[in-house]
């Protein structure tokens, strides 16, 4: 990420923290950090596994400007196809950020009727990440 573009994501206010989450289900926990990571921009700040010699399952805590989403392939954690929404506070300086990077672009910067600027993407396995920037009002 370039000092540009750091805190594009935002928790939705100051002195608020999250501590807890509903982990989104992979089925790879390798193709899941190369996704997230490499191509989305987080941090990987922890992982648990029950044997360290194998990759899953795997419970991993993610990190990129304050949020925090958590993803699993632990059998349990979690539904395929969920979908998770991000705050940001420049929805169109995020965008080619992620196109340079090869993210497929399910829906470009658009503003929605109820208010919100947002962008949708999908994980390999079909999650949905939706990174919104929250209207006024």
């Amino acid at each position: 990420m370039t000092p540009r573009h750091r805190e594009l994501l935002s928790p939705k206010s100051e002195g608020v923290h999250e501590t807890g989450s509903t982990p989104l289900h992979v089925s790879s926990s390798a193709a899941a950090q190369e996704f997230y990571c490499n191509r989305l921009g987080f941090r990987r700040q922890f992982a648990y596994r029950l044997d360290e010699a194998r990759p899953d399952p795997c419970y991993m805590g993610l990190t990129r400007d304050g949020v925090w989403p958590h993803v699993s392939s632990f059998s349990g954690d979690g539904v395929s196809g969920s979908v998770v929404y991000l705050l940001v506070e420049d929805v169109d300086a995020l965008h080619p950020e992620l196109v340079a990077k090869g993210v497929p672009i399910d829906i470009a910067p658009t503003d929605q009727p109820w208010g919100n600027r947002e962008i949708y993407v999908c994980d390999p396995v079909g999650n949905r990440i939706r990174f919104v920037r929250e209207g006024g009002g």
